[in-house]
């Protein structure tokens, strides 16, 4: 970066590499690997946290990372410039902690989901189960002191809302985790966190006004059974748990719908009085559109209230 920068004019978002500092398996489904390395000295911001996505960049097959412009903005086109076999993969995940520290300096933790069956696993889960002390990746992520409103790494958004309603599966669960831990202590509401089996039940720190309701599936169940059915329940939609149908979504898209953007191309309604729920749902996109459509279209909850995100879609290898 030259010396003539500003402070207006760094980068929003910082490319750093990062160095594997300890490695715990939290539970049989999630793996914590704390980052750490001198070029992490300026990014997110603890205490803001919420629900910010940073993106990892893994080495490829030889194990050696790219060279990138980690000075300047320029580092997506670095990143595409490179030739496909040599770049590596590049994964987003949401931190679920950030430490700064005199002796140790900043420290980001992610966990990361083991889906590690034949034909639903890959690069980032691969790596997270082989992930070794001492080994290097990319980590692009905010920079610090600019704020959740404007890093525009997170979503988690409720403005004045009287509570809160958070929904997701295991891939939003660290999200989830730090959105409570990063929430006012007088905060109301409730989460529901489906996971693959009760041993991935995690402590979290939240609030006392927030239930925390798991939903641990059978073996072999699918994503959203458990899930879907006790949102609905919760809001007082009974009868559509009836005949619990995961939408089909053409493609390989990711639903992306939050009260200031609308992937679907919708018009977004102009700033609306406090509402009495927000809500924030995440993780399987097929899961998360079938919740839309039942609190838009059958429940009649404003878009402003809510934001829809998918996190993967079934069956299709997610980039970036």
């Amino acid at each position: 970066m030259s010396a003539k920068a500003t402070t207006t004019e760094r980068p929003t978002y910082i490319l750093t590499r990062a160095v594997v500092r300890a490695v715990a398996r939290v539970s049989p489904s999630f793996v914590r690997v704390t980052f750490g390395g001198e070029e992490l000295s300026e990014i997110c911001t603890p205490g803001e946290v919420c629900d910010s996505r940073i993106k990892l960049v893994f080495p490829p097959a030889s194990g050696v990372l790219p060279e990138l412009d980690r000075e300047s903005d320029s580092w997506w086109q670095t990143y595409l410039a490179v030739p496909e076999e040599e770049r590596g993969s590049m994964r987003t995940y949401s931190v679920r902690d950030v430490r700064i520290d005199d002796m140790a300096g900043t420290e980001v933790d992610v966990d990361f989901v083991l889906h590690l069956e034949p034909g639903l696993t890959g690069p980032a889960s691969l790596w997270a189960s082989a992930a070794e002390v001492g080994q290097e990746l990319y980590l692009v992520g905010p920079r610090r002191g600019l704020g959740v409103d404007v890093h525009g790494g997170a979503e988690f958004a409720p403005g004045a809302a009287d509570s809160i309603v958070l929904a997701g599966d295991e891939t939003a669960a660290p999200a989830i985790a730090r959105i409570l831990e990063d929430a006012p202590r007088d905060q109301r509401g409730v989460a529901f966190i489906e996971v693959p089996s009760p041993a991935d039940i995690l402590r979290i720190d939240a609030p006392s006004g927030i239930e925390i309701c798991w939903l641990p599936r059978d073996i072999g169940e699918p994503h959203g059974l458990r899930l879907i059915p006790a949102v609905l329940e919760y809001l007082g939609d009974a009868d559509a748990t009836d005949e619990i149908r995961v939408n089909d979504i053409e493609g390989d898209s990711l639903l992306w719908e939050t009260p200031g953007y609308s992937g679907l191309g919708e018009e977004i309604a102009g700033p609306r009085a406090p509402a009495e729920r927000y809500f924030w749902i995440a993780g399987e996109s097929g899961v998360v559109t079938t919740l839309r459509r039942h609190l838009v279209k059958d429940l009649g909850i404003d878009r402003s209230q809510v934001a829809f995100m998918g996190y993967w879609r079934r069956g299709v290898a997610m980039r970036g």
